[in-house]
């Protein structure tokens, strides 16, 4: 048995949103009626099962019956349009595809579909023997709509990282846990519901709240005398913007993670949630989430601050290749949470897992002789200026300081003589002006005269993903499609 198939350890699921309770009594009967249903299709060791829908009970249910039989399990957006869905399953070749209840079918060529909510079978099936290194969980990361990219994690790699977390996780600080994040990425699904899931402590699904649910988020936080949360910067502007404060003072930790985070919005949090343990997370999904974090106790704020390792190794890669475990750098990680690579990618795998164990991150940053973590950039998203290197997020960041801005996002434009400049999308907020004028001159003696903007798109709203993150390419291409519409 592995910690990923031991139902003794289930703690409760309460979704606030369609009002499904179960207690852990009922959840393992659920798991157990699906185990046996699904063994009768012969789903086992080897075989991957996609599930399309999530944040329910019923998702929690039909994963851990999937890996009760040592199958592994890819979970999709729910949101997926007919020609994603379709992609996704071409590529994969599931056993069979999981649907939420009352659902209406899929119907795609060549896959077995279950409603299994509506299934029954005789509980107390047994559970076969598998290795822990079988895949467990597929999480797409991009190439929905072309070529897939599915971060693939093992019963060991998983189980891993919820070993980690729960060293910096207390039982008592996990013990009523509120989810706001989707479950078909790592950090709505490992770090905010498997890892108190599976201490025994009480689960609460509040997925896709949006404006309006972000808006009452103090008081879910107080009638359900919440103790931690983790969720995303995105979410927390709109939040301190709507949502008065939580007045129990049931809050022990608040996580935060999946996108920088700036020392103002840091202190903002502390200060709405009403406790200084608002934790900065560093965690990717390629190692299934959390891999690093700091708490803002006792700890001097910093822009990019992340702290220390949550298991394994850190280290720098400087553009001279010099791999070192201190200065600035691209920051590779190795920790035994790591993914088993990309599905059926070998050649995307192997550009990120290198020798010895490292996987390279993306992110720019530095790391100092202690250990400490501190994130600067995206590699991948850098501005080239007629040679200059600017990071974007450096831009976010400062801009995100100024009094009237809620949010920024910059990115690079194609320019004729420098070949990219720097634009940036801005949100003010509501009832104040500002002019793009106005800002550029408040950033001059601010950030380097390359930095500064050339190109303003003063929106209303930064368009977000679906797991509430900006992806600068949809920035990009939203601001100039308004541009052009002008």
């Amino acid at each position: 048995m592995t910690l990923l198939t031991n139902l003794e350890a289930l703690g409760s699921i309460s979704d606030l949103v369609n009002g499904t309770k179960w207690n852990a009594d009922e959840l393992r009967r659920a798991v157990l009626n699906r185990v046996a249903f699904l063994t009768d299709k012969e789903i086992g060791p080897g075989s991957l099962v996609l599930i399309s829908h999530g944040g329910t009970p019923f998702f929690f249910a039909d994963l851990l019956a999937v890996w009760q039989l040592g199958a592994g399990a890819a979970c999709l957006n729910a949101t997926l349009t007919r020609n994603e869905l379709e992609n996704i399953t071409k590529f994969v070749e599931p056993k069979a595809l999981l649907r939420g209840p009352g659902e209406t079918p899929k119907d795609l060529k060549g896959v077995s579909e279950f409603d299994l909510e509506q299934q029954r079978g005789e509980a107390g099936a047994v559970i076969e023997t598998f290795d822990e290194d079988n895949p467990a969980l597929i999480l797409f990361t991009s190439g929905t709509t072309g070529d897939p990219k599915g971060v693939v994690h093992t019963f060991r790699s998983i189980s891993e990282r919820l070993k980690n977390n729960w060293k910096y996780l207390s039982k008592d600080t996990l013990s009523k846990t509120l989810s706001v994040l989707p479950t078909h990425f790592g950090h709505g699904l490992i770090g905010n519901c498997l890892t108190p899931l599976f201490a025994d402590c009480d689960l609460y699904l509040y997925p896709r709240p949006g404006i309006a649910g972000a808006a009452n988020l103090g008081s879910v936080l107080d009638e359900n005398e919440i103790t931690f949360m983790s969720s995303v910067p995105s979410f927390w502007k709109v939040v301190l913007k709507a949502s008065k404060k939580p007045t129990k003072e049931t809050l022990k930790q608040v996580s935060v993670g999946s996108a920088p985070l700036t020392a103002d919005l840091w202190a903002a949090i502390q200060n709405w949630a009403g406790i200084n343990n608002v934790v900065n997370m560093y965690g990717i999904t390629e190692t299934a989430n959390w891999a690093a974090g700091v708490s803002g106790v006792g700890a001097k704020l910093q822009d990019g601050l992340v702290g220390t390792m949550w298991g394994g190794e850190v280290n720098v890669l400087p553009k001279d290749g010099t791999q070192s475990p201190t200065g600035e750098g691209e920051i590779l990680l190795k920790t035994p949470s790591v993914m088993q690579g990309y599905l059926k990618r070998p050649d995307l795998t192997a550009e990120v897992l290198l020798k010895g164990g490292w996987y390279k991150t993306g992110d720019w940053g530095t790391v100092s002789r202690d250990g400490v973590i501190r994130l600067l950039g995206r590699t991948k998203t850098e501005i080239n200026k007629a040679g200059i290197k600017i990071l974007p997020e450096e831009i976010d960041m400062l801009l995100e300081k100024h009094p009237r801005v809620i949010e920024a996002c910059a990115f690079g434009v194609p320019d004729l003589i420098s070949g990219e400049t720097v634009a940036v999308a801005v949100t003010i907020k509501k009832g104040q002006s500002l002019k793009p004028s106005d800002l550029r001159a408040w950033c001059r003696d601010k950030i380097r005269p390359d930095g500064i903007p050339e190109k303003w798109f003063m929106v209303t709203e930064i368009p977000k993903t679906d797991r509430g993150k900006i992806n600068r390419g949809v920035v990009r291409e939203y601001c100039l499609n308004r541009e052009q519409e002008k």
